[in-house]
């Protein structure tokens, strides 16, 4: 399990990035660089990080469950995600 510092601050960049991709995408448009220079650090969307909805671990993260590995496994052993098996040949 992550900080939940961490977690949180994973989560006010989420926000931050949201709330500055409208103008973000005006300025690059507009071309003013200098302008988007003044913007806030976290609100590019390259400083954001996946992570496990679960337990907040970023490594080892399938993007298409939204959940790392460890959680991932558990949850589809215990038959909690739809259409998955564990294979067998």
């Amino acid at each position: 399990m992550a900080k939940k510092s961490v977690v949180a601050r994973g989560k006010k960049r989420e926000r931050m990035v949201a709330k500055f991709a409208s103008l973000r995408k005006k300025l690059k448009a507009a071309g003013d660089y200098e302008a988007l220079d003044k913007l806030p650090r976290n609100a590019l969307p390259v400083r954001l990080h996946n992570r496990c909805k679960l337990t907040g671990r970023p490594k080892g993260y399938m993007r298409k469950f939204g959940l790392c590995r460890v959680k991932f496994r558990e949850m589809a052993l215990d038959g909690k995600i739809p259409g998955i098996t564990k294979a067998s040949w």
